[in-house]
């Protein structure tokens, strides 16, 4: 990250950060905070006197790029520090609904475990590892209730119901009693947003809540969250990197850089008149639905400095930034027809299976050489689903998927080891799919060493090197470990592990949704980089529309674990047909408060893909509205 002076930051008026001229009392107020860690590397400063308040039914937003301090000073809040943390200097007073005000920094391990949940909750990035792995759904919902007295065991239950309910997750009675692994990950954010307002607190700290969510139900969870704000007058700090969520829903904003608050303001005022270089840069990194109209190929983001905004506008762009490398003049590198996806339900005394989960219900398309097909939909409708199917990661059944005119569907397990040296997969959470005992150097190695392209890891060195190199990394970070890395460079690295067989596909599956909006410009820039200079084909799985439609040629848009429309990306964008593709659009928020509209949502229940066991659905029909743009001809569903 280019290093930016502090010093350039213009003094925060006194209206924006003085308490004492609001005539509403604040529920929270941060003085002087100052945190440091300490490692083997010595000790490092991750707060620097922050400070700000948070009135009665406000909503906050902390916005800045990872390591900016944000979720440290949420941590901080709930008393959930690491052990390795200390707090140098500050306060942290926070005022219960019943006007009882309490100094956080002092209080006791037990006093601020009977805050949190009651008078605090928190909703957190990453919910496979904030829900607990070995208790169903509807536990963990009802743990909170019935631990604080709020209600006993049969109301809590309703009560998480409701909740569910509340956050548009279909057939409730049988996610209740899921356990977390079993749901997608859009799934499990909305359980731990349920989990979070069960017991109706006063101060709700949201940290990154809808990143891993698709649009339509960021919409409704932004709804919800300002509707509950309203309703109970809780207040709410909303943690984000999203401009747009913190023009849809914010009164204020904290705009935080290296630990450091440099710039806070009225949400209007920090969009139209924002002083410091770092919130210029911020908002100039937003991808903009509509920037592409009209452009046939895709085109690389503006690269933003830290000094400036973006270096040239769309339109304004070097012919070089597009992505022409799809040729359609010969046949699909990979097409896929008739491919199905279903996970059976147990259930009685003998578990037989009575129910199946329709997940991918015979889809059919085809990927071009150099070509990105784009996947998007809701969380939950198949997009990651079909990823893993193809590369045999889940098992599946299909009519055919031939890779170079070859069928690969019959093949056995150890040929298919052939067929994923050509296909990839880049997988959502980076830190997840590296593995932490093994150095990054290792990871990027292990492929060409169980495929036998090099016989050692000496002498895959020198590829390892030219693939850092490749991704923007240099080889000397070939020795560290996966958690030494931030976010944006571990993808990085998995996507550099992607590229070391010299794959014709690669699958990204939500591979840039958690990053940094300069971060993410970056790695989409990566990726186009990559497809340039070897031709490699995309399956670019994803929900955030703003970055498909700067990234591909076409788009697939799934509904319940069908293609409902499929087509060229300015011709879905432009002239969307089928009303969920609609829906999807008309979500997307939009980074400019002044155009903050109440949004309407259909609250009739959505349906359900578990059905009886053996039934047939009948595959989908599509009509042709334009060249090459087909959507579905209404299909009842049972």
């Amino acid at each position: 990250m280019t290093e930016m002076p502090v010093s350039e930051a213009p003094a925060v008026e006194p209206t924006d950060l003085s308490v004492s001229e609001s005539p509403i009392r604040p529920i929270l107020q941060v003085k002087d905070l100052s945190v440091s860690f300490s490692g083997r590397q010595g000790k490092t400063q991750a707060l620097k006197g922050v400070s700000f308040s948070i009135n009665k039914g406000e909503v906050v937003a902390v916005v800045g790029e990872s390591g900016s301090g944000k979720s440290v000073t949420s941590l901080g809040i709930m008393g959930l520090l690491a052990d390795s943390a200390t707090i140098d200097a500050g306060s942290i007073d926070f005022t219960t609904r019943s006007g009882a005000k309490h100094s956080l920094v002092k209080m006791g391990t037990e006093a601020r475990r009977r805050l949190r949940g009651q008078e605090m909750s928190m909703i957190f990035q990453e919910p496979m590892t904030s829900l607990n792995p070995v208790l169903r759904v509807g536990d963990q919902l009802t743990e909170g209730l019935i631990d604080h007295g709020i209600s006993n065991k049969n109301d809590a239950l309703n009560k998480a119901r409701q909740l569910l309910k509340q956050v548009r997750i279909p057939d409730v009675e049988r996610i209740l009693s899921c356990y977390p692994h079993e749901l997608s990950g859009g799934m499990r954010q909305r359980v731990m947003i349920a989990q979070a307002l069960a017991c109706d607190p006063a101060l709700l700290i949201a940290d990154e809540p809808t990143t891993a969510l698709d649009v339509t139900v960021q919409a409704r969870i932004l709804q919800i969250l300002r509707d509950l704000q309203r309703g109970s007058d809780m207040a709410v700090l909303f943690i984000t990197h999203d401009m747009g969520v913190v023009a849809e829903i914010a009164d204020r904003v904290v705009v935080m850089y290296h630990g450091e608050v440099v710039e806070e303001g009225r949400v209007e005022q920090i969009f139209a008149h924002a002083r410091h270089p770092y919130t210029r840069a911020l908002l100039a990194a937003v991808p903009k639905l509509g920037d592409m109209r009209g452009l046939q190929w895709p085109r690389r983001f503006p690269l933003i400095k830290k000094d400036e905004s973006a270096l040239a506008d769309v339109a304004g762009l070097d012919a070089l930034d597009e992505q022409t490398t799809a040729d359609y003049s010969v046949p699909p590198l990979l097409d896929v027809r008739g491919l199905r996806v279903s996970y059976p339900i147990r259930s009685g005394i003998l578990s037989r299976i009575t129910q199946e989960v329709h997940a991918v219900e015979q889809i059919d398309f085809s990927i071009w050489p150099g070509e990105t097909l784009a996947l998007v939909g809701e969380s939950g409708c198949g997009k990651s689903t079909t990823g893993r199917a193809i590369l045999r990661l889940v098992g599946s059944q299909s009519e055919s998927i031939h890779l170079e005119g070859k069928e690969i569907t019959l093949m056995r397990d150890k040929p298919f080891q052939a067929v994923r040296r050509q296909i990839q997969m880049v997988f959502q959470d980076p830190y997840a799919s590296l593995n932490p005992r093994l150095t990054v150097g290792f990871s990027i190695a292990e492929p060409l060493l169980l495929h036998g392209l090099a016989r050692s890891l000496a002498e895959a060195t020198p590829t390892v090197n030219k693939l850092l190199k490749s991704v923007g990394l240099e080889p000397s970070v070939a020795r560290r470990y996966p958690h030494e890395f931030s976010g944006g460079q571990r993808q990085r690295i998995a996507i550099a592990r992607a590229m070391a067989l010299q794959p014709q596909v690669i699958i990204a599956d939500e591979a840039v949704s958690a990053l940094d909006v300069s971060i993410q410009a970056q790695v989409v820039n990566l990726m186009m980089d990559l497809q340039r200079d070897t031709g490699v084909a995309w399956l670019f799985i994803s929900h955030d529309m703003a970055v498909v439609e700067r990234i591909a040629n076409r788009v697939a848009v799934m509904y319940l674990g069908q293609i409902v429309e499929i087509g060229p990306r300015d011709a879905i964008f432009s002239h969307p047909q089928h009303p969920y593709t609609q829906r999807l659009l008309n979500s997307v928020p939009i980074a400019d408060p002044t155009q903050r509209t109440s949004r309407s949502f259909d609250d009739t229940e959505v349906k359900s893909p578990v059905h009886p066991v053996g039934l047939q659905i009948e595959k989908v029909k599509y009509r042709e509205v334009s060249p090459h743009h087909w959507v579905a001809l209404d299909v009842p569903r049972p």
